[in-house]
Order: C-alpha cells, then sequence, then structure tokens
C-alpha cells in the first residue's frame, strides 16, 4: 500500500491491516468494530458540534430521570433501624416493622422518624425528599406555592413543630420550584415526567418505525396490486380522524400508558411507509438484486439483508424527528386532558395547571422550558444525523 495513503488513513481512524504470507482468508473482525462507511458517518456526526453535544446532553437527562428514585422520592435510599440494613427505594415495609399500623410506611412521618432515629438508626435520603405524587403538607402558603428562594427561612419553615430548628427544614424538604395546585413539588414532577415522556416517546417511534419498515418493504419490493391495494388502504386509513378515535375510546376505556400507547400506534405507523416504499421501489431492480433473484436467493433474504440496510438511511435520519412528535403528541394530549391517567406525571398536565393558575408563573414557564429545552437537543440530534448520513459528506 502507499505509504502516503496508508498515513492518510490511519490519521483518519482507519486501521489498515497488511495480510501475512500465504494468508487467504481475510483477517477475523474485532468485536463492535466498524466498516469504514460507518466510521465516516460517525466521524460526520462528530462534527456537527451542536448535535453532538445535544446527543450527550440529552443522553445525561434521560439517565438522571432513569434514576429518579434516587433523586426525587419520599423515601429514605437505605435505613439502619435495629442494626438491620432495609431499602425502602426498593422493598415497600409495612409500618408495623417501625411500631405502627398501617400497610406502608409514611417516612416523612415525624413518628416513623423518631423511632427510627431513637432506636440509634439513621437515614440517607435523595436530595429531593418527594416523589411525584407526594403531598407537602408543611407548605406557608395556599397551594400553589412559590419556590423557596422567594420566601425567608422563617416563612419556608413556619408551619413546621419547631420552625426554622426543626430537622425537616432542610433543603431536601424546600420546593425548589414551588408546588402545583395540589401542593405536589415541580421538581419531582418534572423529572419524573421527562421520565415518561421519553419512554412513551421511545417506544412509540420504535414500534411505529418496525410496523412501517416492514409495511413499506413489501410495497416497494413486491409492487403490482400489493402496492396499489396498500396504498388505498394507507390513505383510507389517514383519512380517519384519530382525536374522534381516542375520544371514543378513552369514554369507554379508562386511559392508561399501554391503551394511549396502542391507540396511538394505530394511526403513527404510516410515517415510514413511503419512504421505504421509494427506496425498495428504485432497489429492487439493481443489477445486485437480479442477480440474487437469478442465483435462486429467496425473497426474504433479498427484502431484508440486501435492500433493507439501503432503506435504513432514510429511516434513521426521520427516527429522531419522529421521536419528537411522539412526545409532543403526549404533550398535547395531556393538557388537553384525554392522556395519562390524572396524577400521573405529566409535563403537558403542568402546562395545563400554568394556563389554569395565571397567578402561579413558575408552574407554565417550568413546564414551557422543559418541553422547549428536550424538543430542542432532540431537532439538534436529528440534524447531526441528518448529516452523518448525506451521501455528499460520506462519500466526498
Amino acid at each position: 500500500m502507499d505509504v502516503k495513503l496508508e498515513g492518510k488513513l490511519e490519521k483518519s481512524g482507519y486501521e489498515t491491516i497488511e495480510p501475512q504470507p500465504a494468508q487467504e482468508q481475510p483477517p477475523p473482525k474485532q468485536l463492535l468494530s466498524l466498516s469504514p462507511i460507518n466510521r465516516r458517518r460517525l466521524d460526520n456526526f462528530k462534527r456537527n458540534k451542536r448535535g453532538y453535544w445535544a446527543f450527550w446532553i440529552f443522553i445525561v437527562l434521560f439517565g438522571l430521570s432513569l434514576a429518579a428514585e434516587f433523586i426525587a422520592n419520599d423515601r429514605p435510599i437505605i435505613v439502619s433501624y435495629h442494626g438491620e440494613i432495609l431499602f425502602p427505594t426498593f422493598v415497600n415495609y409495612p409500618e408495623s416493622k417501625f411500631g405502627g399500623f398501617l400497610a406502608t410506611t409514611d417516612y416523612r412521618d415525624p413518628f416513623v422518624q423518631d423511632e427510627i432515629l431513637n432506636s440509634g438508626g439513621w437515614m440517607v435520603w435523595p436530595p429531593i425528599r418527594y416523589s411525584y405524587r407526594t403531598v407537602n403538607n408543611e407548605i406557608a402558603v395556599p397551594a400553589p406555592a412559590p419556590p423557596w428562594w422567594l420566601m425567608s427561612k422563617q416563612e419556608r419553615c413556619q408551619r413546621y413543630p419547631e420552625g426554622v430548628d426543626d430537622r425537616n427544614c432542610t433543603p431536601g424538604n424546600w420546593n425548589w420550584l414551588g408546588t402545583d395546585d395540589q401542593a405536589r413539588d415541580v421538581v419531582a414532577r418534572l423529572i419524573y415526567g421527562f421520565r415518561i415522556s421519553v419512554e412513551f416517546g421511545l417506544t412509540l417511534a420504535v414500534i411505529s418505525s418496525l410496523i412501517g419498515v416492514l409495511a413499506g418493504a413489501v410495497q416497494g419490493y413486491f409492487g403490482g396490486w400489493i402496492d396499489l391495494g396498500f396504498q388505498r388502504f394507507i390513505e383510507i386509513w389517514t383519512s380517519i380522524p384519530s382525536l374522534y378515535i381516542l375520544l371514543i375510546i378513552s369514554s369507554v376505556i379508562a386511559p392508561s400508558f399501554f391503551v394511549l400507547l396502542g391507540i396511538l400506534l394505530l394511526f403513527s405507523w404510516t410515517a415510514l411507509v413511503g419512504v421505504v416504499r421509494a427506496e425498495f421501489l428504485r432497489g429492487r431492480n439493481f443489477e445486485y438484486i437480479n442477480a440474487a433473484r437469478a442465483l435462486g436467493v429467496g425473497n426474504l433474504t433479498i427484502m431484508f439483508r440486501h435492500l433493507l440496510p439501503n432503506a435504513m438511511v432514510a429511516t434513521l435520519t426521520f427516527l429522531p424527528f419522529i421521536l419528537n412528535g411522539s412526545i409532543t403528541t403526549l404533550t398535547a394530549l395531556d393538557f388537553l386532558g384525554f392522556g395519562l391517567p390524572p396524577g400521573s406525571p405529566s409535563l403537558g398536565e403542568m402546562l395545563a395547571q400554568g394556563k389554569d393558575n395565571i397567578h402561579a408563573p413558575w408552574l407554565g414557564l417550568t413546564g414551557f422550558f422543559v418541553i422547549s429545552i428536550m424538543l430542542s437537543l432532540l431537532i439538534f440530534v436529528g440534524e447531526a444525523v441528518r448529516d452523518a448520513f448525506d451521501p455528499r459528506k460520506t462519500f466526498a
């Protein structure tokens, strides 16, 4: 190999392997190794600094939300009681274990705290001592209460038995961004609402993309009456008003995460059909496809091994935008009151509370900024993925 070319490849991060004497078979691929074209795509993705850093910021935020029980929870992470180490975050201990009589333990109850601490035990609390459904009974003003930094310490702690000297008058019990109209902590609901929004959007985007890719592949590869019939069916199906269907089903079945996911999945799978269909229609008459047919290769093998990789470029380019649309759909439904069940942590429900409580601007502003930042990050990631798979940059 030319020394200058080899040096250029190694500088770009590509590995050159010299064949050994009498070697006929290529060396085995390393685990998780990327092909040269995928390495170039990854390099193009990294060159888009805005999208690259947006991707990592979104991953960090989503990772933190997955650990929401260790960040915002009304149960301690670890409890030591009579020499026994307990993990209330994972195990629901009855109150009888601490001398009470209820089925579940309220660790914010002073009686339970006194019982644990007086026995020589200790508790390790998360940074925020509220879950998304925890009601703060010690707020100084009627709900919705403002953030703690808008009040003095005497005002924040006036409802505690010992005032500012009370052991529960700590930053973990202060509402950093205030409370909603039911005295629930806004930060805790934001963390859990962010997690459920991303989980819902990811699940809906992945499943609908799989169905859309499969339907588009069948249409584009076989063509003819199959393609014609499928297209007419999609035209009829997409003309059905999905919001009315959602309202009708919601009046019969109680809305839940999976019910809502199933209803939206009925209408969201058509997003990628046209793109994948066009790629299969374009590639089904390529010479290597005709050669594969002549060699007796089956239709499924040709579709998913030889044609699908070409269609996946357009699919992966659209995927971040589909995820963005899925999250926006859930937020809109929650805002209108047709989304997740009442009490669920939801960004759309927080926006609705901000609309109903104009005198509490922290509700609407907090929900607006969180949704704006999340959707903006996904848009930036989508732009970077589009640049990474751009043929003009990949094969330049």
